[in-house]
């Protein structure tokens, strides 16, 4: 992954995918998607309902440890409500964050390489250089990912083996 500020490097040389210092074979590649990965907002529903969950347990604790204490027990602890309250800002946060565009080259062997940029055009293109080498032995090409064009920089996440997840 390049610095911030840095540039990602996309490439076919030689019948190699270079995705940064990453080598690929082409003869290897089984997939390459350009698509946009939409967030798993099931999961963060449940994330949501067990750290409330946890949040009312941990509250109840507090106010029948603070039995003797009237003033706990009256006003209730004001970190409960700041905690609900910053659980439900993170909560919208998550449900409304739109599908992430991503590049997915995976390999044979179970490897997938993950590249993010803030349009799926973007992606496409480079997607349609990478299968046009494929298919032509003789091509070559080069893609810049910079940092700039996007708020949280590109994004190269690699997984092998037994992982099949991706996390972005």
């Amino acid at each position: 992954m390049p610095r911030p500020g840095g540039v990602l490097e996309v490439a076919v040389n030689q019948r190699m995918l270079w995705i940064g210092s990453a080598a690929f074979p082409l003869e290897n590649l089984t997939r390459v998607e350009a698509t946009k990965l939409k967030p798993q907002r099931g999961a963060t529903f449940l994330s949501f309902v067990k750290w409330l969950a946890l949040t009312g347990v941990f509250y109840v604790v507090v106010i029948a440890a603070s039995e003797s204490d009237p003033d706990v027990k009256d006003n209730g602890n004001p970190m409960f409500l700041v905690f609900v309250i910053g659980l439900a800002v993170y909560f919208i946060k998550e449900l409304f964050e739109p599908a992430k565009p991503i590049l997915a080259v995976e390999t044979a062997g179970g490897s997938l390489a993950v590249v993010t940029l803030p349009t799926v055009d973007e992606l496409r293109t480079i997607a349609g250089q990478i299968v046009h080498a494929i298919n032509h032995p003789e091509a070559e090409f080069t893609a810049y990912v910079n940092e700039l064009n996007n708020y949280n920089g590109p994004v190269f996440n690699q997984n092998g083996g037994t992982n099949t997840g991706i996390k972005l």
